[in-house]
């Protein structure tokens, strides 16, 4: 087994805190059926991957043994956000193509319940792999091994592959940015699972918007002494929640 070490969000704000603590406990309710789960959007940029690996990390700290897979094969961003090894790194392309052992693609983390799978090089038929017999093994036999597998999806509205992935899991997450998704694609993604016979469990609405004046951003001010209007993560403090530079504001 491999070592690598995720970096940590930075600068994010206790509400960022308390709603991923929300996104445990709703999930949690849902069942110890769903042990399997798929987590995918409509488009890029709406937070999938930073969602995904926040939860993953969230049920690690609850003492839960998790997986995390990240199965975007297309244009996953996990080695150069989440790790500060900037070599290539194997993963499950390298697997699922007859390249890699399962042992030299999986990455124990700093957090002691927590595993890793990275989505490796990008393959010329990822439909074809993550559809293949070797993938469902692969999560049929995690699933008996940990007690949550949560796996990365590309973004369905683009790619057919998250649907292919569906197909070997319990449920799935839908995470939707605010303001940019129209509901008719939003409805159309939701159905592509469902024909893979894979359960939507709900979604998740990324990316809100918290004006300065609203109730969330006085209540936060009231009982933590600040206020908590702009997410930030990042390497600096120049970065918002989502990777993006924030806009410097005129004097």
């Amino acid at each position: 087994m491999n070592s690598t070490f995720i970096n940590e969000l930075k600068n994010t704000s206790h509400s960022v805190v308390e709603a991923f603590k929300s996104l445990r406990t709703n999930f949690l309710f849902c069942g110890d059926e769903y042990k399997t789960v798929l987590i995918t959007s409509c488009v890029q940029h709406e937070g999938k991957s930073t969602i995904s690996i926040e939860l993953a990390k969230s049920l690690s700290v609850a003492e839960k043994k998790v997986l995390l897979i990240d199965a975007d094969l297309r244009k996953s961003l996990y080695a150069s956000m989440y790790t500060t090894n900037n070599k290539e790194i194997i993963g499950l392309s390298e697997y699922l193509s007859g390249q890699a052992s399962y042992e030299s693609i999986l990455h124990s983390t700093q957090y002691e319940n927590l595993e890793l799978i990275f989505a490796g090089a990008v393959p010329p038929n990822p439909v074809e792999l993550l559809s293949s017999k070797k993938f469902e093994s692969l999560v049929r036999e995690a699933r008996e091994k940990y007690d949550y597998v949560i796996i990365d999806a590309a973004p369905l509205g683009a790619v057919i592959d998250a649907a292919a992935i569906g197909a070997f899991c319990d449920g799935a997450i839908l995470v939707i940015a605010a303001n940019e998704i129209h509901c008719r694609h939003a409805q159309d993604v939701k159905a592509q699972l469902e024909k893979s016979n894979c359960k939507v469990l709900g979604a998740i609405l990324n990316r809100i918007p918290i004006k300065p004046g609203s109730y969330y951003s006085s209540y936060y001010r009231k009982y933590y002494g600040r206020k908590y209007g702009t997410y930030g993560y990042g390497h600096s403090g120049s970065y918002d929640y989502y990777g993006k530079p924030e806009k410097k504001k005129k004097k």
